[in-house]
């Protein structure tokens, strides 16, 4: 009879590969983008919470971006347009 081998789940942690970008000291007047994800109802609900936003920070909003798919990262002139435009970018929603 072969032996039993067990094996521990705990893995190595790894190292994040990028820096997180540093957060503003102030939000007013930044200009702030939403790029929705392609979820369903995401769009309705990152508008919603982007205008709530602007408004109570006193934030400028550039507008919605929308990505092609939620199944696709972010198509790079995308990201460089959002880059360009915004200082602030709200993203992501579960189904």
């Amino acid at each position: 009879m072969d032996p039993i081998r067990i094996y521990s789940p705990e893995g190595a942690v790894g190292r994040p590969t990028r820096a997180l970008a540093a957060s503003p000291a102030v939000l007013t007047g930044l200009r702030l983008g939403i790029l929705d994800n392609g979820k369903p109802n995401a769009a309705p609900l990152m508008e919603r919470m982007g205008e709530q936003l602007a408004q109570r920070m006193n934030l400028e909003l550039v507008g919605v971006f929308r990505k092609g798919s939620a199944a696709t990262p972010c198509e790079e002139p995308l990201l460089v347009e959002i880059a360009e435009s915004c200082d602030l970018v709200l993203t992501g929603s579960a189904d």
